[in-house]
């Protein structure tokens, strides 16, 4: 299946995205495109708010971008491969039988999966700001992520035994 169709279907199924996608093979460079795509999605969807913040506090914007476009792009793929990492440990220590790169590929598919919540996180954030929609389509994108998340991990531990 397609990316894109796999991402609607980690909604529903996200055991059984994960166990086809694991079954391509264990190729770093695969997982590591995802992790950039659920990056580059991510940096996309700060556009409306950094562009409401720079509105409203009479910033420039090309600043914001700038520093947020580092972050997001640079620091944050590090920040994941250490998390994954960590939740890959702390399965092992507690007798699962997993991959290393199960636990990696787990948590940038739940990133990359819900990309399309995080994207509507940024325009509520853009348009209303800070409210109570914000929060509610916030818990949403967080809640949807931990699923598909743990969904994963449960599957690569799976796969890999």
């Amino acid at each position: 299946m397609s990316v894109t169709s796999d991402m609607m279907a980690s909604y529903r199924t996200p055991r059984a995205v994960v166990s086809r996608r694991l079954a391509m093979g264990e190729r770093e460079d695969r997982a590591f495109a995802i992790l950039m795509a659920a990056c580059c999605v991510i940096f996309v969807s700060r556009w409306p708010a950094l562009a409401r913040e720079a509105h409203l506090t009479g910033t420039e914007l090309n600043p914001l971008l700038g520093a947020n476009l580092f972050a997001l792009m640079f620091l944050l793929p590090l920040i994941m491969m250490t998390l994954a990492l960590v939740s890959h440990l702390l399965l092992r220590a507690f007798g699962r039988k997993q991959s290393s790169f199960g636990a990696r590929f787990a948590l940038f598919w739940a990133m990359l999966a819900t990309g399309p919540l995080f994207l509507l996180v940024g325009l509520v954030e853009g348009f209303i700001g800070e409210s109570s929609a914000l929060t509610i389509v916030g818990a949403l994108w967080f809640f949807a992520f931990v699923w598909i998340w743990i969904s994963g991990l449960l599957e690569a531990g799976r796969v890999s035994t």
